[in-house]
């Protein structure tokens, strides 16, 4: 419990952080995805339910200190299919931790994607698809290369 309230806080820190970070790249709401670090260190450490728990209180907690409705609504679309689909990696032990945090960045692109078309009435936003995959697969690289180092002594701490 207690690494679950320090990854939380972690991931809280890092969403703060991610608001500092000027994106200009033409696509509103675009951002690094740095939270995940926190997320994914739950998953592969501690289980799924500690991980859903730090995943859905960061959303909704920093929708509130940094954000806005709409930003914990994108943002619980694109947590929820890039949780599942990082669950699903890591059960099956298909993909290192880098192709498991790649997968979630580009799923948890989709998942917005999705709601975004709902909530504008057009498919026209489908066009910032590509970018998106880019960038959530190049983010989702490093943090995943970020994640394997850092893993290994969180767990040597827990032992």
């Amino acid at each position: 419990m207690t690494r679950t309230g320090l990854l939380l806080a972690t991931a809280l820190v890092l969403s703060y952080i991610e608001t500092l970070i000027p994106f200009f790249f033409g696509i509103p709401g675009m951002k690094l995805g740095l939270p995940n670090l926190a997320v994914l260190l739950a998953l592969l450490l501690d289980g799924w339910r500690e991980a859903l728990l730090i995943n859905v209180l960061r959303i909704v907690l920093s929708g509130f200190l940094f954000g806005n409705l709409f930003s914990i609504l994108f943002s619980l679309a694109g947590a929820a299919i890039s949780f599942v689909v990082m669950m699903f990696l890591v059960k099956r032990k298909i993909f290192g931790i880098a192709g498991i945090s790649i997968a979630g960045g580009v799923s948890h692109n989709i998942g917005q994607l999705l709601v975004a078309a709902f909530v504008v009435k057009t498919s026209g936003i489908l066009y910032d698809a590509p970018p998106l995959m880019v960038a959530g697969s190049i983010t989702g690289f490093f943090i995943g290369i970020v994640t394997a180092g850092v893993a290994p002594y969180l767990k040597k701490a827990k032992d």
